[in-house]
């Protein structure tokens, strides 16, 4: 079920297009770049089991961006505001990759205690000195491909053979990705040992392939969270999700068995 939902952040409203589904304990399921079809298999195999809330980023696939919303501490906050207005608790959040970002940001201002758990898969948001982030913007087409996939001969699609609707919108895209994340490049110099203070269980979920965030990148970010861990998925690159998903759906499965019900802790 697709809606119209509203949160109030700084006294400023925002509209978001929220997709719902299933039933139990919330999870919030947070697209990167690429826009919402990134995560759809995602949050539909979470939804098995659990609410799931899925939002289209303002801006993402033609929704509108207030002139306001120039950051993703914006959309972090604006998120955590959601999760009061609709009063949810024991919230899980899910991030692929800028959705990661926003998720990790979500647990740093997490002053409430609405979240108590986090799955990262492959995400940005912190610099690691000795890992540097790929300059997405930078890279044509076939080096997005190389870049984002194990097997790139297989995902890599020719920009010259897409409709001038599709490539509108990705480039639309793109243009709101630069506002949110592109100075200073995919990251917030002080994350990383902000970090520290989350001490929800939270796994990070990393393609073996992936070379625009390594899996070392992976790691320096799952030992800075205080109870972080890191999975690698086989055969996998920037989206493991799409790439290796009943792997990457089982290792979400066992989290949050692990999590156990959040009825049987009150």
């Amino acid at each position: 079920m697709t809606t119209n939902a509203s949160a109030m952040y700084a006294d400023l409203s925002l509209s978001l297009t929220l997709s719902e589904a299933g039933a139990g304990r919330p999870v919030l399921v947070l697209h990167g770049g690429g826009g919402p079809a990134t995560v759809a298999g995602l949050a539909q195999h979470i939804s098995r089991t659990a609410h799931t809330l899925n939002p289209v980023h303002p801006g993402w696939d033609g929704t509108r961006r207030p002139a306001w919303l120039t950051g993703i501490d914006d959309l972090a906050l604006a998120y955590l505001h959601l999760l009061r207005d609709r009063r949810l608790r024991d919230v899980l959040v899910v991030g692929s990759s800028l959705g990661g970002w926003i998720a990790a940001e979500m647990a740093v201002r997490d002053s409430a205690g609405s979240i108590t758990g986090l799955v990262l898969v492959d995400a940005v948001g912190v610099q690691v000195e000795t890992e540097p982030i790929t300059d997405f913007f930078a890279l044509d087409a076939r080096g997005v491909a190389e870049h984002s996939w194990h097997d790139p001969d297989r995902y890599y699609v020719d920009p010259a053979g897409l409709p001038a609707e599709e490539l509108a919108r990705r480039q639309a895209n793109m243009a709101t990705m630069r506002i949110l994340a592109g100075d200073p490049y995919m990251h917030d110099p002080t994350l990383l040992r902000r970090l520290g203070q989350v001490q929800v269980p939270s796994l990070l979920l990393w393609g073996e392939s992936d070379r625009i965030v390594t899996p070392a990148y992976g790691a320096a970010y799952a030992d800075a969270f205080g109870d972080g861990r890191l999975e690698v998925v086989p055969k996998a690159g920037h989206l493991p999700q799409i790439e290796q998903p009943e792997a990457t759906f089982a290792l979400i499965d066992a989290y949050l068995r692990e999590l156990g019900d959040p009825s049987d802790q009150q």
